[in-house]
């Protein structure tokens, strides 16, 4: 056991005394130990339940002949964060995440991890962690919300932000805001559409480090109580089986969690974690492939924000593995791909059934014969910009109009709710990248205020920011390289013509190459936004998005 390193021989007899301070017997220190990392706190909905599993996972462990030892990892709601400078602080989390449980991880020897997640960054974190420490680990997360209800409609957390717009555009009452606020989000877990977290949630599962059920199970169902007992039991037999995070994150995984992204429709923000957590793992995530595995790939899902359907419809219908048997029917997947349960991933979804072919399009009736996320390129975006197809209105997939640049988000927002944003713009929001934010603050907001105002299918946003999984319609983001190291969309002025073609995965700035050259002459870089503390540093070490907002190695 890794952990004699800390329990066994003579040496280590301080170590001991230090245990039995904690109350652990000569039994307990025996027996294989398991760290469970809990991002249970108050102040996050997707949270507030994770005491609960945490405890469910100790009892699955102790069951199965491990001593369960809980520490804590941070937690940020991009909701409550969002639309201040609290959202400089959200993605910047999930490196601290990762960068914590490896230290506690490996200080502490343990012998094996179960992740306790649940909202957007601490998933990719803890995946990061886990690749990177590369002991027997398994995911289990909290759990979707409920959707809430409104005036008899089922509703979420982005229709809440999208209801402040249309109050902004009159046609909304205080009243009916009201009523939003009270009614849609009714429990807790992670919000109830596909947005970031349910993402990357699903994502687990496909990558093979959840089980069956972690992404779509809501947080109040007692079946994810039963969920987490066996995540603690699995975690054992992987320990006696010694299989390891980078035995099942592997290239191939990679390649099928990619294809049910395009499948479920996933967040855009799932194309900046699968890299980094890919970098984690040792494997070189190219997005490129991406609309490689795009244009193969049918979108058989369009859960909110894309459609009228939440993660409790999708439970219902058989979850991610009835999605993966569609998708596999056409040979997509690699279903020799080894999972935590010890099985492949053949093997897995041998048993799925389709139980809603609304909720869960067949393969031959897809909403569309290509996957929910564009990959796009060109002058204006030479590494990269990423867009959800499926959440775009067809009216929308290509579009050409003027440019309304603003140097940050809050100007955007004043010009869109003060009616300055009119049907044809494009909007252009800069200087929020990973290093320019610093931090990537998603624009949830403006997006939401274009959506309220009535402007969703005549009005495109771009950014080298980033956009909440709440977000829809032609909203670009990660548009690489950011303006602050002097990309392209440093160089855009007021009223330039901007081409988008979603479908053809083009993204240009109607100007010369000429002019550009003579813009990037006098182009001179900002003063960082922020010079002390953990974003200062962040911002030092941060790459581009096209990389997945990795940070660099000091040399």
């Amino acid at each position: 056991m890794k952990s004699d390193n800390v329990k066994s021989g003579m040496q280590q007899a301080p170590h001991r005394s230090l245990f039995n301070a904690l109350g652990m017997t000569q039994e307990e220190m025996k027996k294989p130990m398991v760290g469970i990392v809990s991002s249970y706190n108050e102040i996050v909905p997707g949270h507030m339940n994770l005491d609960k599993i945490v405890e469910a996972v100790k009892l699955g462990v102790a069951m199965a002949g491990g001593t369960p030892v809980v520490f804590p990892a941070i937690a940020v709601c991009d909701g409550i964060a969002m639309g201040h400078i609290g959202m400089k602080y959200s993605l910047v989390t999930r490196d601290l995440i990762a960068d914590s449980t490896e230290c506690m991880a490996l200080a502490h020897q343990f012998d094996a991890l179960v992740m306790v997640p649940n909202c957007d960054k601490n998933v990719p974190g803890l995946l990061m962690a886990a690749a990177r420490v590369n002991i027997p680990t398994v995911f289990v997360s909290g759990g979707p919300m409920l959707a809430g209800h409104v005036k008899g409609k089922k509703t979420s957390l982005s229709s809440m932000f999208e209801a402040v717009g249309a109050y902004a555009a009159g046609t909304m009452t205080e009243e009916d805001v009201q009523d939003f606020e009270d009614h849609a989000c009714p429990t807790c877990g992670s919000c109830s559409g596909m947005y970031t977290a349910n993402s990357m949630n699903c994502l687990t599962e496909v990558l093979g480090m959840g089980l069956r059920g972690n992404g779509t199970i809501p947080a109040v169902y007692s079946e994810r109580i039963k969920l987490a007992k066996h995540a603690g039991m699995a975690v054992m037999e992987m320990y006696r089986k010694n299989i390891r995070p980078r035995d099942i994150m592997t290239e191939a995984a990679f390649r099928n969690a990619l294809t049910m992204d395009m499948a479920l429709g996933c967040s855009t923000n799932s194309m900046l974690h699968l890299p980094a957590i890919a970098h984690e793992a040792g494997v070189d995530l190219n997005l490129d492939i991406a609309n490689e595995i795009s244009a193969r790939t049918p979108n058989l899902c369009h859960l909110a924000p894309a459609g009228p359907t939440y993660m409790e419809d999708l439970n219902e219908a058989g979850g991610i593995y009835a999605v993966m048997k569609e998708i596999s029917k056409k040979g997509l997947l690699n279903l020799d791909c080894i999972t935590v349960t010890g099985k492949t991933v053949g093997e897995n979804i041998a048993d799925a059934v389709n139980k809603n072919p609304e909720v869960i399009r067949p393969v031959e009736n897809p909403y569309s014969e290509t996957g929910g996320i564009a990959i796009l390129r060109g002058n204006l975006a030479p590494g990269s910009a990423v867009v959800k197809r499926s959440a775009v209105v067809p009216e929308m997939l290509k579009h050409e109009g003027p440019a309304r640049v603003f140097d940050c988000e809050e100007d955007a927002i004043a010009a869109i709710k003060g009616n300055k944003i009119v049907a044809g713009d494009v909007v252009v929001i800069r200087y929020e990248g990973p290093k320019g934010g610093p931090g990537m603050r998603e624009m949830l907001n403006p997006t939401s205020a274009i959506a309220g105002m009535g402007l969703g299918s005549s009005v495109a946003l771009i950014t080298d920011g980033r956009f909440s999984g709440a977000s829809r319609g032609a909203s670009i983001g990660h548009c690489s390289p950011e303006a602050a190291v002097g990309g392209p969309i440093a160089l855009v002025e007021e009223g330039d013509r901007i081409l988008i073609d979603i479908d053809q995965h083009k993204l240009e700035l109607m100007v010369s190459d000429e002019v550009l050259a003579e813009r990037k002459a006098k182009w001179q870089p900002r003063e960082p936004k922020v010079k002390t503390g953990y974003l200062a540093r962040y911002a030092s070490l941060v790459t581009s998005a096209d990389k997945g907002a990795v940070l660099r190695v000091p040399v």
